[in-house]
């Protein structure tokens, strides 16, 4: 009877890393255990459930239909279990935080948090696809920066802040006198990107919105180096929140954008079922810090969001 079969969380969580690995050496070693310990898990769970999950073969190793239907509830039993040891053992590690979009500082927002979120520890992730791969894996706790659609199954988010974005040029720019600018009249310039668009969906989906057709990729070497290149050629501009301090650039303008303002969206993103004690903590501190200094005021006849909240935008997503 498959209601009353019993399954060993070891031998899921193995599954669960295996196929997100689709390697056995490298599951094994994310485990600490050895690939021959590995194969006897998942060979245990293939026998109980009564099929195979993985297909092995010289093309490597891939999900059976019947494993890529068994990942997503894998994957909460694992997080649910985590879950249940962590509401019965007290444990005083720090809560592990990664932040992404590392051009926009959001070291800045987290800093005016962290005095009242208890023990943090902070890292750094590559780019949202990265920051998820981690938080599904267990391998942070929570992490902070700009979520878009599509988010996998098994992780809540909760917005923290809308930041009013401006736009950044060269001061020998057409447009750099006025005192702020409408982003439709951007269009006859070159909107000036840290990396390839499709990866940066503020900047794609700014550009598709106020018909912004000549773009450019750049390398991100850092915003000193990303600004001194805007700078280069008049016809250049970038975007970039307002509160991110600039370094000094010579020659650069920093101008408001207006009717309507764009705003860059920060929230915290974590894990389902995730225990951990400092992860309530933090997400109060963030939303005690959002009241006070009126971070998600968003008036939509005034502002533009690329994905505009469909109810109150502190309640997030779990």
């Amino acid at each position: 009877m498959v209601g009353a079969m019993d399954l060993d969380v070891a031998q899921v969580r193995a599954f669960v890393r295996t196929a997100e690995e689709l390697h056995f050496g490298r599951a094994a070693g994310q485990l600490a255990i050895s690939q021959q310990a590995l194969s006897k898990r998942i060979a245990r769970l293939e026998s109980l459930l009564g099929t195979e999950l993985f297909q092995r073969g010289g093309n490597g190793v891939r999900l059976t239909e019947a494993g890529q239907r068994f990942l997503l509830p894998a994957r909460q039993a694992v997080a649910a279990a985590d879950a249940a040891v962590a509401a019965v053992v007290v444990t005083d590690d720090p809560l592990r935080v990664d932040v992404w979009g590392h051009l926009y500082a959001p070291m800045r927002t987290l800093a005016q948090v962290a005095g009242r979120a208890g023990k943090l520890t902070l890292g750094h992730g590559r780019d949202l696809p990265s920051v998820t791969t981690a938080l599904l894996r267990g391998d942070i706790d929570a992490a902070f920066g700009r979520v878009h659609p599509p988010l996998p199954v098994g992780l809540a988010h909760r917005l923290v802040r809308l930041e009013p974005v401006d736009a950044v040029l060269s001061e020998d720019h057409p447009l750099a006198a006025e005192p702020a600018l409408r982003p439709d009249q951007l269009r006859g310039s070159m909107l000036w990107a840290p990396g390839p668009l499709n990866r940066l969906d503020f900047l794609h989906r700014f550009a598709d919105r106020f018909a912004i057709q000549n773009t450019a990729t750049s390398v991100n070497l850092g915003l000193a180096h990303f600004l001194a290149e805007v700078t280069e050629e008049p016809r250049r501009f970038s975007l970039v929140p307002a509160d991110v301090p600039l370094p000094e650039v010579p020659g650069l303008r920093s101008v408001p954008l207006v009717d309507p303002t764009p705003l860059y969206a920060w929230s915290l993103l974590w894990r389902t079922g995730n225990g951990h004690p400092g992860l309530n903590s933090l997400t109060a501190a963030c939303a005690g810090e959002a009241g006070r200094r009126r971070w998600l005021e968003y008036d939509p006849a005034h502002d533009w969001l690329p994905e505009p909240p469909t109810s109150d935008p502190g309640s997030g997503s779990e």
